[in-house]
């Protein structure tokens, strides 16, 4: 394997950058390269919902989902490197996503 690319997504930023500070931590002690975190913008979710059901219109609140988003990349990944971050135990609040790249 060349390169791998990890997508990590979570509701919490602090607990993304912890969880990337353990990924990449990882993935230099097999000694690959990482590039990253690289920060994506992050989506905002607003949803408006009426305060009462019957009366009221004009009384609505607001409710909004902020998701963080990294990318990290590895460069000259080997078969140890991929071993180390199979046996990671991250936040179950951490969405990752990973693929390898030509």
């Amino acid at each position: 394997m060349e390169k791998i690319r990890i997508k990590l997504q979570a509701y919490d930023h602090r607990v993304l950058d912890k969880a990337v500070s353990i990924i990449t931590d990882a993935i230099k002690r097999t000694g690959a390269e990482v590039k990253g975190p690289i920060p994506l913008p992050t989506k905002i979710r607003r949803y408006t919902v009426l305060r009462s059901p019957h009366i009221n219109k004009d009384s609505r609140e607001q409710f909004e989902i902020r998701i963080h988003r990294r990318i990290v990349d590895v460069v000259n990944a080997s078969p140890e490197t991929v071993d180390q971050l199979m046996k990671l135990e991250l936040a179950p609040e951490v969405d990752v996503e990973v693929r390898a790249l030509s």
